[in-house]
């Protein structure tokens, strides 16, 4: 499989842009590891194989381990997780598969919201955002894991 185009080099502006937000986020007080672990899970439902290498990696140098990393997929099973971590994830899992269902069930938001203060859940809700908008475009793009 082949790129199909480089986005950030035809579109500098908006990949300038996207990376601004990123940097608020990585810079908040949303904890990284939360970040990155919702990050992968999204990237994970959405196939975007460049995002998982990314993200993947990202979580192994910042110190998680391989059981956290692999677990991620099967995260409600796994009991690597700090129910903060739970609960992030199942926003995650809602929020990108939102075609599948009537929205985030307000089970799943409650859960979020007695981890997260009001702020964090709309870090979460944001990063959410971006990371399913990078998604799309590595999907469409068909950029390369590894690269």
């Amino acid at each position: 499989m082949t790129q199909r185009i480089n986005v950030a080099q035809q579109v500098p502006q908006a990949y300038h842009h996207f990376l601004a937000v990123e940097k608020l986020l990585h810079e908040s007080e949303l904890p990284t590891t939360t970040l990155e672990l919702i990050k992968l899970r999204a990237s994970q439902i959405n196939g975007c194989g460049y995002c998982v290498d990314m993200h993947s990696r990202d979580l192994k140098k910042a110190g998680e381990s391989d059981e956290r990393l692999w677990s991620v997929a099967a995260w409600r099973d796994a009991t690597v997780y700090t129910p903060a971590e739970r609960a992030a994830l199942a926003l995650a899992e809602e929020a990108t598969r939102l075609a599948d269902r009537a929205g985030v069930p307000d089970e799943v938001w409650e859960e979020a919201a007695r981890h997260y203060s009001e702020k964090q859940l709309g870090l979460l809700i944001v990063a959410l955002a971006m990371i399913n908008a990078w998604n799309r475009i590595g999907v469409t793009a068909r950029l390369t894991p590894g690269a």
